[in-house]
């Protein structure tokens, strides 16, 4: 029986240690998406800060035509001033004409301000798109590792469960669909040692005689209060503690 404990408790380490391999691999997937979404985030400042230039440049190029309009009015109305003969006429005119070269002035003085802000703007396009060449450089190298790990693991997780097919087929019957009853509602751990004549499981008091079957290794020895089979090795130290 010490035979068929000690190939359960391989098959619990086996176990253990699939448990852990999936949780790492189902954490994989959102591992990538993080990374991808910082990717996203930096080009994503990146875009803004070519969005704010556009509509810089935008406002800018408004401006200019508005001044230009300006400008073609001046000429509309010079014109007119060399064809009227009345004073009334002319006088509206050069008010007009002056409105204009008002007007033109505070275009161009909104024009130099937008061009102080495009060039502002420009500065912020380049670090923006140096911090996304940065930040996409850095996500990849971690990407192309993530991917390596997986990679690596995945090798790892069908050694596992080819070695615990194995181990499977190597235990006595019984034992085997014992322990998979346990499995399902246990966990990982469903054979426990007994040091200081506790239950390595639930951690409750064991009668004497139950440790003393478990240290005869005769048969499957079980905890009164968990139900998890119980083992024993000579470096427990089966004293109770205080």
């Amino acid at each position: 029986m010490q035979q068929v404990i000690e190939k359960l408790l391989i098959l619990q380490d086996r176990d253990r240690r699939i448990a852990k391999v999936d949780a790492e691999l189902s954490s994989m997937g959102p591992q990538r998406a993080a990374l991808q979404s910082r990717m996203a985030d930096a080009t994503a400042g990146l875009e803004v800060a070519k969005t704010k230039v556009k509509q810089l440049e935008s406002e800018r190029k408004r401006l200019e035509l508005e001044a230009e309009a300006a400008k073609q009015r001046i000429d509309k109305y010079s014109t007119q001033q060399l064809q009227t003969k009345k004073n009334d006429e002319y006088r509206a005119l050069t008010n007009e004409i002056d409105n204009c070269r008002k007007q033109i002035a505070g275009l161009e003085d909104q024009q130099i301000e937008f061009m102080e802000k495009i060039e502002a703007a420009q500065k912020e396009v380049a670090v923006a798109a140096q911090a996304a060449k940065e930040a996409q450089e850095v996500v990849q190298k971690q990407i192309t590792a993530l991917e390596e790990r997986e990679k690596s693991l995945k090798a790892l997780q069908a050694e596992l469960k080819a070695d615990y097919s194995s181990l499977t087929n190597a235990v006595d019957e019984n034992a085997r669909g014992r322990y998979e009853r346990l499995r399902k509602t246990k966990g990982g751990v469903c054979i426990v040692g007994v040091a200081h004549s506790v239950c390595g499981g639930c951690h409750m008091r064991l009668p004497q005689q139950i440790i003393l079957s478990t240290q005869a290794a005769q048969e499957l020895v079980s905890c009164p209060n968990c139900a998890r089979i119980l083992y024993y090795s000579r470096d427990m130290d089966l004293v109770a503690a205080d």
